[in-house]
């Protein structure tokens, strides 16, 4: 894909660990620090196109960012999630799995990935 900015290739600084089918990147987000993604080499438009190898990777690659990020960050806790399709807040065609390290002094902290899309306001209304 040409116009995929993840198949056109990513500051390799930012590669934090490398498989054979997919990578963890640091994001370098300045307010969710550590926060990164486990991402395919190939283009996958969304976690349910992962094939089965690049899923096992996924789950080999997420323990050992786990243990990369508890080592340096100590956080007190973690949300990991796919956003798939814009709908969902997909923002790049190219799945991606957040991996964002959590600390008990954020000022949202115990509000997970589910807390904004379940508050009353957002029920359908159809």
């Amino acid at each position: 894909m040409t116009d995929c900015s993840f198949c056109n290739g990513v500051e390799p600084s930012s590669v934090l660990i490398e498989g054979t089918l997919c990578y963890f990147m640091d994001t370098g987000d300045p307010i969710l620090v550590g926060g990164g993604m486990i991402l395919p080499y190939a283009h996958r438009e969304t976690a349910f196109d992962l094939t089965k190898e690049e899923w096992d990777e996924t789950q080999t690659l997420l323990a050992q960012a786990k243990k990369l990020l508890d080592d340096k960050y100590a956080p007190d806790g973690y949300s990991v999630g796919w956003n798939c399709g814009p709908a969902a807040g997909q923002s790049h065609a190219h799945s991606h799995l957040h991996i964002i390290p959590r600390h008990s002094d954020e000022p949202f902290a115990g509000q997970g990935i589910r807390h904004h899309i379940k508050q009353p306001e957002n029920k359908r209304r159809g």
